[in-house]
């Protein structure tokens, strides 16, 4: 009896390659989600410090001022700490970075719920701020650029960056409800428990050290050096610092500037029916709104990061928010105007970190890509630190939050014009 053999039909289509390299790489990746996780905790609790000023000053008589120049100094270690962290992933390994970032967070809110004077707060304040940097962009981003394929990198690195806008939806909020049931010492040991408990997810955190023979050849040392020398570098390094100043100045006074600024809710209208009934809660809500818009704004961010050049995109970022900030401060405040701004300013919000970020990496590599991002965001953080203790010490002194948002309207104009004069081509590697 003859033997029948039977051809194999490939029911993938003529179209699906043979070679499995090359198939195109997915964009969702067990790195891209934990990266995610980690960030959306960690930024929900950073996002929601805020809301813990009015009854931190209230419950221990403090002046808005220390309890500013706290948030001040966390937001100045996370600067600090963010290319130390970035160096640390490098040489030791991205995990182990991420579990020293999450004890020293925890540590830093735990030490902080039990602080009695402003001084005890402000110091502990170092360690929440280098629990931030372990835990944050720095660290993170890197890792997610090394695993994406280069036509993913872009949106990969946008998608992860939105994650902390999402941590920023529910932060605030989580914070007011959780004030409502218990004091905000309990709230920052519960916000102690999350972050360590995130740490679950760190076996999906595999990342590939990707990068070219060059790169991979030259100490980080040279790569420092090089980028120093290229003045795009320090015009990316200057142009970062409005963007914390805004960012950290919202973040740590708003839900406080809304609640006693802002007009009155009126009584069966459209927000007083969704549950915002006090300006307190429409403080908090606006915190929320922001990070929400910034999800759809950093992910549409992403997709543009790869079609043009990025450096006229964060041009117009920053020109976008500073007719935003003119806008607000200089029209009476009413539910609504929040509201608006809220929108309006979180579609900008964190839209420019996958954008400088690649950049970063497009200019000089993946290599330190951690390292040399974490040094850029120390302008951020530099931003930061002034936004919020300027914020603090203006508003003690003439009762007004107006000058320093002025101050918030110059800097983005400039970080605006500083961007264009960037040559926006890779850096070579020295042979």
């Amino acid at each position: 009896m003859p033997r029948i053999t039977y051809s194999k039909i490939d029911i993938r289509g003529p179209a699906y390659p043979t070679n499995p390299m090359e198939r195109k790489a997915p964009l969702i990746t067990p790195v891209l989600v934990a990266g995610c996780l980690i960030i959306m905790t960690g930024f929900a609790i950073r996002a929601s410090f805020g809301v813990f000023q009015i009854p931190i000053a209230e419950d221990l008589g403090w002046l808005r001022a220390e309890f500013s120049l706290a948030i001040a100094i966390q937001n100045l270690a996370w600067g600090i700490g963010q290319p130390i962290f970035g160096a640390i992933a490098e040489k030791i390994g991205d995990r182990k970075a991420i579990i020293i970032g999450a004890v020293l967070y925890a540590a830093g809110l735990l030490l902080s719920a039990g602080a009695t004077t402003p001084l005890a707060h402000q110091v502990y304040e170092v360690l929440v701020g280098f629990g931030v940097a372990g835990t944050g962009f720095g660290v993170i981003l890197a890792v997610v650029g090394r695993a994406a394929s280069d036509d993913n990198r872009s949106m990969a690195l946008a998608i992860a960056t939105a994650a902390g806008s999402a941590g920023q939806v529910f932060g605030a909020p989580l914070a007011e409800y959780l004030l409502g049931i218990m004091t905000w010492q309990q709230v920052f040991v519960t916000f102690a428990a999350a972050i360590l408990a995130v740490l679950m997810v760190l076996p999906m955190m595999r990342s590939p050290k990707v990068a070219t023979k060059a790169e991979l050849t030259e100490t980080m040392g040279a790569t420092l050096i090089r980028a120093f020398r290229d003045p795009s570098y320090t015009l990316i390094f200057l142009g970062f610092f409005s963007c914390g100043y805004q960012l950290s100045f919202v973040t740590a006074h708003f839900p406080a500037f809304v609640a006693e600024a802002c007009g009155p809710i009126q009584p069966g209208g459209t927000l007083s029916n969704l549950g915002i009934t006090t300006t307190s809660v429409l403080g908090a809500v606006a915190i929320s709104l922001i990070g929400l818009a910034n999800i759809a704004g950093t992910l549409f961010a992403g997709y543009l990061g790869k079609r043009y050049s990025k450096k006229y995109l964060l041009a117009g970022i920053y020109t976008g928010r500073t007719i935003i900030a003119a806008w607000f401060i200089m029209t009476p405040m009413t539910p609504e105007t929040v509201i608006i701004f809220s929108v309006l300013m979180g579609s900008l919000w964190l839209a420019t970190v996958p954008l400088t970020s690649g950049l970063v990496a497009h200019l000089y590599g993946l290599r330190y890509m951690g390292t040399l991002y974490g040094i850029v965001f120390f302008s951020h953080q530099l931003g930061s630190f002034m936004g919020v203790w300027l914020g603090g010490q203006l508003y003690d002194i003439y009762g007004s939050y107006t000058a320093v948002w002025w101050v918030g309207v110059g800097v983005g104009a400039f970080s605006a014009i500083i961007h264009l004069p960037i040559k926006e081509r890779q850096a070579a590697v020295p042979a």
